[in-house]
């Protein structure tokens, strides 16, 4: 009876507090943020190489095309942009953004099936995606890879060589953004300055030893 009480307690709401319901407390999601350059990608890098197994992604929604060795469901759910709308209508996604003309979003649902198979969530966002996730009921904890100045982020940037001068100081005025948003109390659980990557990586570790030892010793 109580069951039955309690099924029809949960249908009765929208999908955030649905989604909310099934998830498991303790298998927190990780929102990880930081701007081109911070170094946030190679620390990821360094994360799943370590621990391939207690780490993954969320896919996805996109409608965009799917380039030559793209899989439906591994790279990302390739939808229609009608499907996309109705989506964002019934509040499926905990995030979504436009760029360069089509739509790319995350799904609570992805989220929540990353997280019945008993991995941990990472989801890469930048920072009106971090504002989204924030507005929602997902219980995550929010990470922030900050260089240690704007100065040695431009450095970075301009020592790729892979892009125009206008590029990398479009890529500056959104780190200058990115940074100011970091810099209000509460914006993140977490901020780590990657001044150099080996302790930055300790430092990701610690923050996340909590979590990694519910995924190591089960619930």
């Amino acid at each position: 009876m109580l069951k039955l009480l309690y099924k029809r307690i949960v249908n009765h709401f929208p999908v955030p507090y649905r989604f909310l319901s099934n998830m498991s407390a303790r298998l927190r999601p990780i929102v990880m943020s930081g701007p081109s350059g911070s170094g946030k990608s190679t620390l990821l890098q360094k994360l799943f190489e370590e621990f391939p197994h207690h780490f993954a992604f969320s896919v996805s929604h996109t409608t965009r095309s799917p380039r030559p060795g793209e899989t439906h469901g591994k790279e990302y759910f390739f939808v229609s942009r009608e499907e996309f709308e109705s989506m964002i209508k019934n509040k499926e996604f905990l995030e979504h953004a436009v760029f360069s003309g089509n739509r790319y979003g995350t799904s609570m649902n992805s989220v929540e099936s990353l997280q019945k198979s008993g991995k941990i969530c990472i989801l890469d966002v930048e920072i009106n995606g971090v504002k989204s996730i924030k507005k929602t009921n997902l219980n995550a904890l929010f990470i922030f890879i900050r260089p240690p100045s704007l100065e040695i982020l431009s450095e970075r940037l301009r020592a790729r060589g892979t892009e125009s001068e206008d590029k990398v100081q479009q890529r500056l005025n959104t780190a200058q953004e990115a940074l100011e948003y970091a810099n209000q109390p509460g914006s993140y659980d977490h901020i780590i300055i990657n001044d150099n990557l080996d302790t930055a990586y300790v430092e990701l570790k610690k923050i996340l030893a909590p979590v990694l030892k519910v995924v190591q010793n089960g619930p």
